[in-house]
């Protein structure tokens, strides 16, 4: 593959609802650009952007793959990502990537929640898009209705640039509104036709509506479109291309990825509207953390992004970069301007799907692959060293689901740490945690579907078996009451003796452990105080109720007595403890529990199905937010224990349609019919 000048390189994320034919498509434009004799199928497994294990058994895409086509002396570098939200993060790197977006829209399925979500996103970031809606083969397809659809969900600057010729079963071409021409398909192959007159007011109609989003540009082409003067092909380019990069319009295209039909004028439009890396007007998905960014231009100073990861057991670490500005070579050791340090590389490739083809550069607006760097993760920026540029993170959501899992073998204790921090390399929204205090392995992502896939691939590609075990809550305990205690331990039969004799108080307090002494006369020695409180401060990691923590207590030791021969530090120390625990028990103690503040972000129509949910799971609704985009923050705290796989109920609630934050903010105690529960299974695990 050649190395193609910014002018001539479009870079697009192709998003949509999981199952719209993103891969199917790519096989295709790769078929119709030549670049492959025979296209693979998602059924058959060999398709060149899925290419995992993971994704050939499932028939999913679950990971970011680039897949650079060449058209006209063009260079489309098309970045395929996953339907599924649960990989939510590919979606985001991606889109940051691209200067447009390749929206695919299922004509049988119509507008789906991906297609809202990622429309929703594209919106956020002001980036360009086109509408591709595939499957118009398929029957009982309603072209029309989808088009009224779209224009419903996301308003009249979705403009037909083609119209179909029949549908469904009876599908046979494309009117290209544009062009005024229709077409109709054999296969990949197309021949002109003229439009059915009773369609021409109607293409008239839709090409009007075009020519005034055009004209709405430019003041010069306004008062032409008013005089009934035609526009000239340049004009109609130029105009169009400013009105999608102004948000105005955005193309929609129909046609059939299986079939093949209405590919060409999908990637004529791409060619011909969406912007070059280098158009002034180009949304940069990469902002500089400060100062001024380059041009995009192979003169400025080098920089570029790693936005992908791909960690391969056999071939190592691939890092997936885009140049923001100058160019890099092959020949090049590169400066990492997020972690300062200079790396090596192992080689610079253009990369599609998993082929890799060794090129001598790679250029501002070009996306390419660098192999063994050892510390460049993802999200870091590559820059000149003499040049210092650091670009902004994205910003990636915090997990919202977790599972505890467990090796099924524990000869593969050692081997899990290893594997799980490269499967984060690869994707920022997942992470994997050891719980100190319940020591538990967890993992954590965006949904079951992620969590999922990161447990088949700890199988297939590192060789690791894991089962998912019931999560531990991280309990507390306290006291509600005051005691008076003592604690007395006395050994004295044969050699040296030991002697210990406490009074303590004990009762609540607001800090989480508070020691002091009130001790006179000298009843207990001030060198055997630190003794005192170590017993105590020890005994606090398992309480009298179920075996937790013991926190917000405070103990004064008030009186005492020793021995002048058998008394010592350790004595006093399990006396301590000893007083520790019979004032516990003295005092009422209770059983706490996490509460998490959670932030559920979802429409209108589900708040009353959130709202009963979140009561029904011992939760408090604290208040709501109405959001610019018409949904509501419903914010609201609830038991941690509740809210295991509120990720999944949430999803089924409201069709995918909501999300959620959550966060920890006190402990609470626990009900005493659900802490008896609690009580009597850590009894029976302590057994």
């Amino acid at each position: 593959m050649k190395v193609y000048s910014t002018d001539k390189i479009r870079n697009l994320a192709l998003v949509g609802h999981s199952g719209s034919g993103k891969t199917s498509l790519v096989e295709s434009l790769l078929f119709k650009s030549g670049a492959l004799k025979r296209r693979g199928k998602v059924e058959d497994g060999n398709t060149v952007s899925d290419f995992s294990k993971e994704e050939i058994n499932k028939g999913i895409s679950m990971s970011t793959s680039v897949i650079p086509v060449e058209y006209k002396d063009m260079k489309i570098n098309l970045i395929d990502t996953p339907g599924y939200f649960d990989f939510v993060g590919e979606i985001y790197g991606a889109l940051r990537a691209s200067e447009a977006a390749l929206l695919l829209v299922d004509a049988s399925a119509g507008i789906e929640v991906g297609t809202e979500k990622v429309w929703n996103y594209c919106e956020r970031i002001s980036l360009p898009r086109i509408i591709f809606v595939n499957k118009i083969e398929k029957e009982n397809v309603n072209f029309a209705k989808v088009v009224s659809d779209l224009h419903i969900e996301f308003g009249k600057k979705v403009i037909p640039f083609t119209i179909t010729l029949g549908e469904g079963e009876s599908f046979k071409g494309i009117i290209d509104v544009l062009n005024r021409k229709a077409y109709e398909y054999d296969g990949f192959e197309r021949k002109e036709v003229p439009i059915p007159e009773n369609r021409v007011d109607e293409v008239e109609v839709v090409f009007n509506e075009i020519a005034e989003v055009v004209a709405e540009t430019d003041d010069e082409l306004m008062e032409k479109f008013f005089a009934g003067e035609e526009f000239t092909h340049e004009e109609f380019m130029a105009g169009i291309t400013a009105a999608l990069l102004e948000g105005t319009a955005v193309p929609l295209i129909a046609g059939s990825a299986d079939t093949g039909a209405g590919l060409d004028v999908l990637l004529d439009t791409i060619v011909d509207y969406m912007p070059a890396p280098n158009d002034e007007r180009a949304n940069i998905g990469f902002r500089v953390e400060e100062g001024e960014r380059h041009k995009v231009d192979v003169n400025e100073p080098f920089s570029a992004v790693i936005f992908k990861t791909i960690v391969d057991p056999f071939i190592g670490k691939v890092s997936l970069f885009k140049v923001v500005s100058g160019k890099l070579k092959k020949d090049a050791d590169i400066y990492n301007a997020s972690k300062d340090v200079v790396e090596k590389i192992g080689g610079l490739f253009n990369i599609r799907g998993k082929t890799q083809v060794e090129v001598p550069e790679v250029v501002a607006g070009d996306i390419g692959a660098l192999t063994k760097l050892v510390k460049s993760e993802t999200g870091d920026t590559l820059s000149d060293k003499s040049v210092k540029t650091l670009y902004k993170r994205i910003k990636y959501p915090q997990p919202n689901i977790y599972f505890a899992i467990e090796p099924k073998s524990k000869n593969d204790e050692d081997k899990i740490g290893t594997a799980l921090q490269r499967i984060q390399e690869e994707d920022p929204t997942f992470i994997s945690h050891r719980n100190a205090e319940t020591k538990q392995l967890t993992i954590g992502g965006q949904g079951n579907v992620q969590l999922q896939a990161v447990i088949d691939k700890l199988k297939d590609e590192f060789g690791v078996e894991v089962e998912t075990v019931p999560l531990k809550i991280a309990y507390r305990e306290t006291i509600k009451g005051k005691s008076d205690v003592q604690g007395k331990h006395k050994k004295q039969s044969g050699g040296a003796g030991q002697y210990g004799d406490v009074h303590v108080r004990f009762e609540p307090s607001e800090e989480e452990f508070e020691f002091t002494e009130e001790v006179f006369g000298g009843s207990v020695p001030r060198n055997y105080f630190p003794a005192v409180e170590k017993g105590i401060r020890e005994a606090l990691e398992k309480g009298v109720l179920a075996g937790y923590p013991v926190v917000n207590i405070k103990a004064t030791l008030y009186d005492g007595s020793y021995h002048p021969v058998d008394s010592n530090e350790m004595a006093f120390k399990i006396a301590a403890s000893m007083a520790f625990k019979k004032g516990m028990e003295e005092a009422q103690p209770i059983l706490l529990e996490p509460i998490m503040k959670v932030e559920v972000n979802v429409p209108e129509d589900y708040m009353g199905d959130v709202m009963g949910d979140m009561n029904k799971r011992r939760g408090r609704i604290l208040g709501m937010e109405p959001q610019e985009d018409g949904t509501q923050i419903v914010i609201a705290e609830a038991p941690h224990s509740e809210l295991f796989e509120y990720s999944i109920d949430l999803r089924s609630m409201t069709q995918a349609r909501g999300n959620f934050t959550i966060e920890f903010v006190r402990y609470e105690e626990v009900p005493q019919m659900i802490a008896d529960k609690i009580i009597e299974e850590a009894k029976k695990e302590s057994e």
